[in-house]
């Protein structure tokens, strides 16, 4: 499991890798907030996650919504695994709020 804040002047880079859990949500949320606070712009790479539960699922929803409404650029920069996917869609969110997006990105990761 991990998750990776790496923080740089104009852009933070958020790495998820392995599983993600109830277990790691403390944490999760601190790095998030962390994140937010940190303005702007946040790439949020989940790609090396193997699995995301319903609590990390909804604090990067949660996230997501603080950064954009704090007027942080928030961006998803790589490909959802399927298991990913697939637990999106079985806790109803659209699982295109957490893919990547071409149009929104410089062409960089991080």
């Amino acid at each position: 499991m991990g998750i990776i804040l790496e923080q740089g002047e104009k852009t933070n880079c958020l790495r998820l890798q392995g599983s993600i859990d109830v277990s790691s949500a403390e944490e999760l949320k601190k790095i998030l907030v962390d994140a937010v606070k940190a303005g702007g712009e946040i790439r949020a790479m989940l790609g090396d996650a193997t699995y995301l539960d319903v609590t990390a699922i909804q604090l990067l929803w949660a996230a997501e919504r603080e950064a954009s409404g704090a007027g942080v650029i928030w961006v998803f920069v790589d490909s959802l695994p399927e298991a990913i996917r697939t637990t999106l869609r079985d806790a109803g969110f659209d699982e295109s709020l957490f893919a990547a997006s071409a149009a929104q990105t410089t062409g960089e990761t991080c």
